[in-house]
């Protein structure tokens, strides 16, 4: 089983003592590739160092998550637009709104979330289309007004981790958006509509990830004592998730890895 993750947090502290380790423990496992979400100044350079350092294996977006929306300056868009010039860098984002945590007022959210958007259309306008890595909570109505106004500008999306309702996947899956599914799907309090939504998702529109170190699946046995979630225990969400489609273990890692390898223009 090869399977690509394509959300990793890998840049986060709590794996600097182990990191190494840890990607070990994934390759053993079955998962070859991962996309490391860039998603702060602070950390799209550290990402990036990290893509080159394992070629072919870790790839890198670039991008200010919502919450970090107050710190979108000129500079950083001049930031993000050098980083988009490396190949490694195969994304933009994470990008979006979020309206559940506020970690920033949400007109700089709007305000950082379109200058990226406009990065993508300039890259698409430049033959350079990357696609879109998308963060979306409790701002559906905003964040597809905003993407709408770029329609036909930019290049594919993905709406990572979701989480949303019927009526919001099936707005993604109309204008042919692609989904990410994480451990949210294990969660019993939290994710339990999810188990049936997953069935309409087409297999070319869909897509795994961790999340790590965040999203550790509620559902793993025996759960780690540091509670930390790894990219080794993706085969553990694509196993829930082959159950609740009624598919092979298989069939899903194959589809998912196949899907994530042409979605980023995965070499290979």
């Amino acid at each position: 089983m090869h399977l690509i993750d394509i959300g990793l947090n890998l840049s986060h502290d709590s794996f600097d003592r182990d990191r190494d380790a840890v990607w070990q423990r994934a390759r053993d496992a079955g998962v070859r590739r991962a996309i490391l979400t860039g998603a702060s100044r602070e950390h799209n350079p550290k990402v990036l160092a990290l893509a080159r350092s394992r070629p072919g294996e870790w790839f890198a977006t670039a991008g200010v998550h919502p919450h970090h929306a107050v710190e979108y300056t000129e500079e950083c868009d001049a930031e993000l637009r050098a980083l988009h010039a490396h190949p490694e860098v195969v994304a933009v984002g994470e990008c979006g709104l979020d309206y559940f945590r506020d970690f920033s007022p949400r007109p700089a959210q709007r305000r950082a979330f379109e200058r990226q958007l406009q990065i993508a259309a300039d890259l698409a306008a430049a033959g350079h289309a990357k696609p879109l890595f998308l963060h979306q909570r409790d701002a559906h109505a905003d964040f597809l007004a905003m993407m709408q106004n770029f329609e036909g500008r930019i290049g594919p999306a993905v709406v990572h981790c979701f989480t949303g309702s019927r009526e919001e996947l099936f707005d993604y899956l109309d204008r042919d958006w692609h989904i990410g599914i994480t451990g949210w799907l294990c969660d019993e309090r939290r994710g339990q509509h999810l188990r049936e939504l997953v069935r309409s998702i087409p297999a070319h529109r869909l897509m795994v990830e961790t999340d790590a170190p965040y999203l550790l699946p509620r559902t793993l046995k025996p759960l780690p004592k540091d509670r930390r979630n790894e990219p080794a225990f993706l085969p553990h969400i694509v196993a829930e998730l082959a159950r609740d489609r009624g598919e092979t273990v298989e069939s899903v890692a194959a589809a998912t890895t196949a899907t994530a390898t042409a979605f980023f223009r995965l070499p290979g």
